[in-house]
């Protein structure tokens, strides 16, 4: 199988409270791999990990067969990232913020306007961020993420703070993108029913451990043999969340 990223065993430990413990991931080239898990379950701090913004614990990860940290340079060369809430300049204009980034990366002027047409704030270029939205500080956070059109998208929480028709337009674009330009993306999103119209495959997390990974299919069929609900993905991820929690709570006592 030809996957972008792997991880094997990563973990990060904050003294004694470890925040990823051994995930393994395994994402396909050309594939949409939908990161999964409640507020703290060690999503944002594995994206940091393979960004090279927080120096893992434990465990190694390779991609594009590039090795961390050895080749971190080059892996950085092809990663577009997204993590939390961007932060911007506030007194420059959203072209002006995205232009020292362009800078930064040596790309031509064009990159701009393009990554600004992608995410919808063509037409908003030229006005300062402080008198942008949360919505639209979150397109530019996109854009960011997009100039130059990098192979790799590691996007986390993309779509929070967007209005519905906002969710909609970004769900399609993000969709889009593999095919665009055979790009490989990792999103993370507490969306479940977003992730489930766009993601080829899956991965959950809970208290820093992998629950699953794999192709919707291959969770649905693990639903149907632990008795786990089906009608929808929010249900069923509630449900393994909460079999995995009582099943460590069990644990504990003993």
């Amino acid at each position: 199988m030809n996957y972008i990223i792997q991880t094997e065993h990563l973990t990060k430990r904050y003294k004694k409270f470890i925040a990823v413990n051994k995930v393994s991931l395994h994402i396909k080239k050309g594939s949409i791999y939908g990161f999964l898990g409640p507020n703290g379950a060690g999503k944002s701090t594995t994206m940091k990990m393979l960004l090279g913004l927080t120096e893992p614990s434990k465990g190694s990860f390779v991609i594009d067969g590039k090795q961390f940290p050895q080749e971190r340079i080059q892996i950085l060369k092809e990663v577009g990232s997204f993590i939390e809430s961007p932060s911007f300049y506030a007194n420059l204009t959203g072209s002006e913020n995205l232009e020292i980034i362009r800078k930064i990366l040596g790309l031509p002027k064009s990159v701009v306007e393009d990554a600004l047409e992608m995410v919808g704030l063509a037409e908003f270029g030229n006005r300062l961020v402080k008198k942008y939205s949360l919505g639209m500080k979150q397109r530019l956070g996109l854009a960011g993420a997009l100039l130059g059109k990098p192979p790799i998208l590691i996007l986390d929480e993309p779509t929070n703070g967007l209005d519905p028709s906002g969710i909609h337009e970004i769900r399609n674009l993000i969709k889009s993108l593999p095919k665009l330009y055979d790009c490989t993306i990792l999103i993370s999103s507490h969306m479940l029913s977003e992730i489930e119209l766009i993601a080829d495959d899956i991965g959950i997390l809970n208290h820093g451990s992998m629950l699953f990974e794999g192709s919707l299919n291959d969770l649905l069929k693990k639903a149907l043999e632990n008795g786990f609900p089906i009608d929808n993905l929010e249900n069923l991820f509630l449900s393994m969340i909460e079999k995995d929690n009582t099943d460590r709570k069990q644990r504990a006592k003993l």
